[in-house]
């Protein structure tokens, strides 16, 4: 299984609308990855490591997939909706990684 997530740096005068990304984003990616997505993940950044410490990331995503294959078979198609949705809920450049589940 892998992971791909989307990070949402938490920078100064970064704007996040958390409603319309639960409401309208991410039902987005859902209806549009379909059965390819196995599980989603959406976390809003409560604070740093030290009390007090601002969060490091405003938001993150994971989407879970069988494969590398199966997310880029899912995703690709549908990229540029998904790209050109972002400036409606943030102005924050998102950080993408995909991963390998290991535990």
């Amino acid at each position: 299984m892998i992971t791909f997530s989307v990070l949402y740096p938490n920078t100064d005068g970064s704007k996040f609308d958390m409603e319309y990304y639960l409401s309208k984003h991410v039902p987005m990616l859902q209806q549009k990855l379909g059965a390819a997505c196995k599980g989603v993940l959406v976390e809003a950044g409560l604070g740093g490591a030290e009390p007090g410490a601002r969060a490091t990331y405003i938001a993150m995503l994971h989407l879970h997939f069988d494969s590398v294959e199966a997310f880029q078979t899912a995703f690709g198609p549908h990229a540029q909706a998904i790209m050109e949705d972002v400036p409606n809920y943030t102005d924050v450049q998102p950080v993408a990684q995909v991963s390998e589940v290991k535990m």
